[in-house]
């Protein structure tokens, strides 16, 4: 396990990471059964499963870092507002 020991690897590190590799997982064996053409969204652009989960992933970072510099380090509601967004961002880009 030393390989590993650059990174602080605690089960929210590691749950993360898996959580991210089951989405990817999900969003190919989606791909394969049921493939689908980009969607025009409100934002105007093109977008398939992996772009919305890319800016979901994206604006949930942003929605995080924003919460820790002007709230502290109680992220719950931060994660809360990061399931809203990316909801809606599947919804609706």
């Amino acid at each position: 396990m030393d390989h590993f020991a650059w990174m602080a690897w605690t089960w929210p590190t590691a749950a993360f990471f898996a959580g991210i590799a089951l989405a990817l997982a999900t969003l190919t064996v989606l791909a394969v059964l049921r493939p689908e053409t980009p969607r025009h969204g409100i934002l105007g652009l093109d977008t398939t499963r992996g772009d919305r989960l890319f800016l979901s992933l994206l604006g949930s970072a942003f929605i995080h870092l924003g919460w820790l510099g002007l709230v502290g380090p109680d992220l719950t509601i931060a994660s809360i507002l990061s399931l809203l967004y990316a909801a809606a961002v599947f919804r609706w880009v």
